[in-house]
């Protein structure tokens, strides 16, 4: 019988992945791909049903590859965890949200940890991918893993190995970007580090977990940083009658020293506005508070806020009042050309828009439906439906907001057509330079000599 190390070497290790959206499926079929036979788990039967038919609901998993690895055997979907027995390798991709009190929820972790214990085998491989904070893999993981009498880093083997994931990227994917490891013990991290070369060129070995789980951590901070310096920024570039986006793109021009990032609606998405929670709550257990992330924080939720005073403001230079104004939203995913609405600012837009008393519309290529509501912010949970972008609906409505500037949008069109426009990302910069109708986040208003 082969050791998990030499089944890795001929390509003949059997890879589980829970956990099939953005980040499992991707990974399921570069696994696939590159010819280990790969099976899926994931809770949700449609998505089971749709894998197996090689129909992909991930746009960064064309049907033509998802097609491919099915049609050759070497990945299958299912709902029955007892695929687990049978596997050498399991990933978790599952995922790891915040509460409404901003506190991790690990749920789904812990669920599919306990599904892999009662199935859990002497020598098989654990890999955690999911987003998490420090401590998760060995404090939440190995004693759920335990339970099954075995003892890891003896008989079983378990790594942390963060999800690098970047939805609608077409330059860096499961296959070429660099991952990183961090094992139980280092035989963990190298069997792990072992199988992740096969799809990826680049794995660089950690210490332990709790190092990988820092690494994703600081990767989406830092993001979450920038992104509130250039957020405070453009409102006081505002006050100061400056185009945060002219200074942005000259500070740009340096050589060395400096990365531009953007202000807009707020972030969204997976990582960036949960990722500070995740090591906020953490830091807490340790007598630590991490102020400067926290307010970095902050200063990213204040921003749908400051877009619906935008909106107010270009209301109120037509003598409308927000309650029973007709808006339009343009653009729902977190961002640009991609479909994934999870988190996005444009949510809690549409809420306080809704909870003024506005009416509101909203058109999204790439997002059908939006669930919005449901909380504190808005009672109610409507799910919108995404309306044809005609030039009647843009002319019928009394503003446009963009708060997603897909590049499928023709905003000479909107701007002409429109009669007021605020815009959160500067997706009308060549128009507004010739128009009063727009407001820009991060500019002085333009009004016409």
């Amino acid at each position: 019988m082969l050791s998990l190390e030499q089944s890795i070497k001929r390509g003949q290790a059997h890879v589980a992945v829970i956990g099939l959206g953005y980040v499992g499926l991707p990974l399921a079929v570069e696994f696939a791909r590159v010819g280990f036979p790969t099976v899926g788990v994931d809770t949700d039967a449609r998505r089971v049903a749709a894998i197996n038919r090689g129909e992909s609901y991930i746009p960064d998993v064309p049907n033509p590859q998802l097609g491919e690895v099915i049609a050759s055997g070497k990945l299958k979907a299912t709902v029955d965890y007892d695929v687990l027995s049978a596997v050498d390798v399991v990933f978790i991709c599952v995922p790891t949200p915040f509460t409404a009190t901003k506190a991790p929820d690990i749920s789904s972790v812990v669920t599919a940890a306990e599904g892999i214990a009662q199935r859990l085998r002497p020598g098989q491989l654990i890999v955690l991918q999911s987003t998490t904070h420090p401590g998760t893999t060995e404090e939440d993981v190995l004693p759920i893993l335990e339970r099954s009498g075995l003892r890891g880093g003896h008989d079983f083997h378990l790594a942390f190995s963060p999800e690098r994931t970047n939805p609608g990227d077409r330059q860096f994917t499961v296959a070429n970007t660099p991952k990183v490891v961090g094992g139980l013990t280092s035989r963990c991290t190298e069997l792990a580090r072992s199988l992740l070369t096969t799809i990826t060129p680049e794995v660089h070995a950690l210490s332990s977990p709790r190092a990988a789980e820092m690494t994703k951590l600081l990767e989406n901070i830092f993001r979450s940083v920038n992104i509130a310096l250039v957020n405070e920024l453009a409102k006081l570039a505002e006050r100061m009658g400056i185009d945060i986006w002219e200074v942005i793109e000259a500070a740009s021009t340096k050589p060395f020293g400096f990365m531009p990032f953007y202000p807009g609606a707020g972030v969204g998405g997976h990582c960036i506005p949960v990722d500070p929670y995740y090591l906020s709550w953490k830091a807490r257990e340790y007598d630590f508070y991490t102020k400067f992330i926290e307010f970095a924080a902050e200063v990213n939720q204040s921003m749908p806020y400051h877009l619906v005073g935008k909106v107010v403001e270009a209301l109120n230079l037509h003598g409308k009042p927000l309650r029973g104004s007709r808006l339009l939203i343009l653009g729902v995913a977190f961002k640009r050309d991609i479909d994934d609405p999870r988190n996005s600012p444009a949510e809690r837009v549409i809420e306080l828009l809704l909870d003024g008393g506005a009416s509101v519309l909203y058109n999204d290529p790439y997002v059908p439906r939006l669930s919005v509501g449901h909380d504190v912010f808005y009672r109610e949970n409507p799910l919108l439906e995404s309306q044809p972008l005609t030039d009647e609906l843009i002319a019928s409505v009394d503003c446009v907001v963009i708060v997603t500037g897909h590049t499928a949008y023709d905003y000479q069109r909107i701007v002409a057509t429109a009669k007021a426009v605020v815009d959160s990302c500067n997706a009308t910069k060549n128009v507004a330079e010739r128009s009063d109708k727009v407001i820009r986040v991060g500019a002085p208003r333009r009004t016409e000599a």
